[in-house]
């Protein structure tokens, strides 16, 4: 899992924009603790997270999502938001989601995409980049909680 704090959130700092949560994160190893972004309001949104997936078991297909919760007095996400995977070869894969269609106050997978690790551990780029935005429209939007990406073995 990609961790939030690992993200670079536009205005992450600034306490009008976004708050910092601490919440527990039920694991086979134990609970843990970790921190998870909140939105208090943007009309920028911008997410970006990357992976060296050199990491990962070689000759394998993975998924990559975002997992996310809208609070119940979340407002402004009937526009879509753009989700974009880009592979280490410049490759990008891009969804638009509307996440007004989302369930409230529950943890939600997003789907980013699909990649495939080399069967051979080469001397190409093994970085992954995924972005959340929505930079178009620019309408107040709040609500939003991050918990991070997840990359697993597509089933």
């Amino acid at each position: 899992m990609l961790f939030p704090r690992s993200f670079q959130i536009t205005w992450e700092d600034n306490t009008d924009y976004w708050t910092w949560l601490s919440i527990i994160e039920p694991s086979a190893s134990g609970d843990a603790e970790i921190e998870v972004p909140k939105l208090v309001a943007v009309c920028w949104l911008s997410v970006h997270g990357k992976l060296d997936i050199s990491k990962l078991s070689p000759g394998v297909s993975y998924v990559v999502v975002f997992v996310v919760m809208l609070e119940e007095d979340s407002h402004g996400w009937y526009v879509p938001v753009d989700l974009w995977l880009e592979l280490p070869d410049g490759e990008k894969q891009v969804q638009k989601v509307v996440l007004e269609t989302m369930p409230k106050s529950k943890w939600v997978e997003i789907h980013v995409g699909d990649f495939e690790t080399p069967q051979q551990p080469g001397d190409q780029a093994t970085e992954i980049n995924i972005w959340l935005f929505e930079q178009e429209v620019l309408n107040w939007k709040k609500g939003l909680v991050i918990e991070g990406a997840i990359i697993r073995p597509k089933k």
